[in-house]
């Protein structure tokens, strides 16, 4: 079984569409016949998130960290102890292609490592367009790691221990561990998912965050 977890924190605005784009994805004929589990985690959320996710049918856990780090555990362990293979993580706020896992899976790799596009692009100011493909092109050795878009191999996530409870920059420090213990990645940086611009962001240091930081 291939198991997807959905961290969100009052996300009904977006849920919806983020969750059309995964069971899409579930249905793509390189893993309809293994099945694909889609989790939900709804972290302290007071708006109608839960109804959202209850009206796809998917799987809902209730917890109340405000902790993405955590709620991505919290997912992923329910998966595993329900006999998940690989997980692949998303956020609430992104909308993944139709062979997004098919893609995760073709990789030999212990881990995958997508990019993204920002949504709405085109009409984003060009001061800020600028300066965040400067801020990208910036980064020492070009290979990005984004929650909202990666996958890895339920034995290995095991073994480093899952993501770490930490508020912002859980994936980083999952990828790190990985690559700590041996764990070959895949920089899939063709393997897009389209996630918001909006810079309320949710995480602390996420890409709402940086968005804002880079008008100013």
């Amino acid at each position: 079984m291939i198991g997807v977890v959905v961290p969100a924190h009052n996300e009904e605005a977006l849920l919806d569409a983020c969750l059309e784009s995964l069971q899409s994805a579930a249905r793509h004929p390189a893993v309809i016949e293994e099945g694909v589990r889609i989790v939900v985690v709804l972290d302290a959320c007071t708006d109608g998130s839960h109804a959202v996710a209850r009206q796809r049918g998917v799987t809902t856990l209730d917890v109340d960290f405000t902790n993405v780090g955590m709620s991505r555990h919290v997912g992923a362990q329910w998966l595993i102890e329900r006999g998940a293979r690989w997980l692949a993580f998303t956020d609430a706020d992104t909308i993944v292609q139709p062979d997004w896992l098919a893609q995760q899976l073709d990789s030999r790799a212990d881990a995958v490592c997508g990019g993204i596009r920002l949504e709405g692009w085109d009409q984003l100011p060009r001061e800020l367009r600028r300066r965040f493909v400067a801020y990208r092109r910036a980064l020492p050795d070009g290979r990005h790691i984004h929650g909202a878009n990666l996958g890895v191999a339920a034995g290995a996530y095991q073994a480093v221990g899952g993501f770490a409870p930490l508020a912002t920059q859980e994936d980083v420090h999952l990828v790190a561990a990985l690559q700590r213990h041996g764990y070959t990645i895949d920089w899939r940086e063709t393997l897009k998912v389209l996630t918001s611009t909006r810079q309320d962001a949710r995480a602390p240091g996420g890409l709402g965050e940086r968005l804002r930081a880079l008008q100013l």
